[in-house]
């Protein structure tokens, strides 16, 4: 069984990745999406090991100093986390696997790993991205400005990356985010 290809999607925050990522695991079954530890509190409806596995400050420490992480960054406060194992187990089952993490995490994934394949997903426009970030309700108007501040910073990496996807319209860009995992299966999206 041929090895599968790793997937690194990431974007501002309010760029629109989950929804394109649900919707890329609904089209193509042989995805799996990597579930990230986090020390931030849950948001209301995100279920435990489901969409992140929720760590004390001092369980997520006792992961870095283990080695547990493929990479892991503190954004907005928080640290994030993906735990080198279970990445590396679905990638030998043949399982495509995507993270779906921030651009710091991103980098250094694509040093570890060099065959991971990094998708940047941005909104049409900044007022666009406000009126998401503000849509969602669960963030202060300052942890709305220090997203956006984020955001304009996380846009000056774009050039780093192998494909990047504007959220315009979910149908399509979803179409397009399909079309570079299958691209992956054929050689024709590898870089």
């Amino acid at each position: 069984m041929p090895r599968g290809s790793l997937i690194i999607i990431s974007g501002p925050s309010g760029a629109g990745k989950g929804t394109l990522v649900d919707r890329l695991v609904a089209r193509v079954p042989r995805v799996w999406v990597s579930v990230s530890a986090t020390t931030r509190a849950p948001r209301p409806g995100e279920v435990k090991g489901e969409d992140y596995y929720f760590l004390t400050a001092e369980e997520f420490e006792a992961h870095v100093r283990a080695g547990d992480f493929l990479e892991w960054a503190e954004v907005h406060g928080n640290r994030y986390g993906t735990l080198a194992h279970t990445v590396e187990d679905r990638l030998v089952q043949g399982l495509d696997v995507v993270l779906e993490i921030d651009p710091q995490g991103a980098m250094q994934v694509k040093e570890l790993l060099p065959e991971a394949v990094l998708v940047f997903i941005i909104a049409p426009s900044m007022e666009e991205l406000e009126r998401r970030i503000r849509k969602r309700g669960a963030e202060t108007d300052e942890q709305v400005r220090t997203r956006l501040q984020t955001a304009v910073r996380e846009l000056q990496l774009v050039e780093t990356y192998d494909h990047v996807v504007e959220n315009d319209d979910v149908a399509r860009a979803t179409d397009e985010l399909v079309g570079i995992i299958e691209s992956l299966r054929t050689g024709e999206g590898r870089c």
